[in-house]
Parts: C-alpha cells; structure tokens; sequence
C-alpha cells in the first residue's frame, strides 16, 4: 500500500472517504479502459489506504477511478465509473466523500 509523505511538520494525509452511511447508493463500476490520450487527475483520497479514488477529467468529461493496492503496493484492481459532465460527477464525487455513495 502507498504511504502518505512525511515533511517537517510531521505526517501529512489527504481527502478520506467516510464510511457508508444506511442507505447508501450503489456506483456503478466499470473496468478501467484507456479511452484518452490524458486524463488530469483534480482530487484523490489518501494513499494511507488500501483503496484510492480520484476524480479525473480527461475529454470534457469527468469520472472517477477507484484503485486498490495489494499489501506490496501494486495496484491489485483499476475501475472507473462512467464519464459524465462536470457537475453530475461532482455531486457523485461527494456523495463518495460523505459515504451517501459507494
């Protein structure tokens, strides 16, 4: 699994996803297929973790990755979801935050 860096201030962590809250959406998860040249990754999770999401954009459009690592670091599975417009994927984007979606 990454770890977080660790600066003169002491460890550092990013974004953390929160638990699933009752009643949760389910995402719908594809397996991750180049479809771009370049995608921009804009915000991801922590990397303390096992599993990383990122919100990217790449076309226009925006969707997220979900990658999980297996305990040597190598990434053990690559999904994304759909890409959709900006403000769809951004409302889907804190909805995983917030633990509303999964």
């Amino acid at each position: 699994m990454p770890k977080s860096g660790i600066s003169e201030f002491g460890e550092f962590h990013g974004l953390h996803v929160a638990a699933p809250q009752p009643g949760f959406r389910r995402i719908r998860w594809l397996p991750a297929v180049p479809r771009s040249d370049r995608v921009r990754v804009v915000q991801h999770t922590c990397d303390c973790r096992d599993v990383v999401y990122e919100l990217c954009a790449a076309g226009g459009l925006l969707f997220i990755r979900r990658m999980t690592y297996a305990a040597d670091g190598t990434v053990r599975e690559l999904i994304e979801t759909d890409r959709f417009v900006a403000a769809r994927t951004t409302r889907l984007w804190a909805g995983l935050l917030a633990g509303t979606d999964r």
